[in-house]
């Protein structure tokens, strides 16, 4: 066999379907698309949320809410988390994914106080709480605040 021998399968390929080509090809004039009403229009056959005339649902329903562009998403980590890092002294971002604690969801990083510390860290992140900046100084550690980069 050559490459120029090969064709498709029998049946696998059809040509274009031709419309409004006289009335011998079986969709000429109306083109398959019947007499008048809207699926007869041009354009507006398959508008989104069209439902015959009744209120659409997005009508129907009562608007609720708002939406914060300006909303700035931290990720999140607390300090017992960081208590179950050993070995290391000083703990960034990368140390974080490293380990599994940061998902990488949120791309900014905020230390919060819930656990305990009980060695000196050297931590950075891009915000702290109150109490785990407090709780992290007394243990000896520091606070690095990383910007927004």
């Amino acid at each position: 066999m050559k490459l120029h021998e090969l064709s498709p399968a029998p049946g696998s390929k059809s040509n274009k379907k031709r419309l409004g080509r006289g009335p011998g090809s079986g969709i000429g004039k109306t083109s398959g698309k019947g007499h008048k009403g809207l699926l007869a229009r041009s354009g507006r056959a398959n508008q989104v949320g069209f439902e015959g005339g009744q209120i659409p649902l997005v009508r129907r329903l009562p608007k609720r809410g708002f939406t914060n562009v300006f909303r700035v998403e931290y990720s999140v980590v607390n300090l017992k988390a960081l208590a179950k890092i050993e070995g290391e002294e000083v703990i960034t971002l990368a140390i974080l994914k490293q380990n599994g604690i940061l998902k990488g969801r949120h791309p900014l990083v905020k230390i919060l106080g819930a656990g305990e510390v009980n060695r000196p860290l050297v931590v950075e992140a891009h915000r702290f709480s109150e109490s785990a900046k407090d709780k992290i100084e007394r243990a000896g550690g520091q606070v690095k605040v990383i910007g927004r980069a």
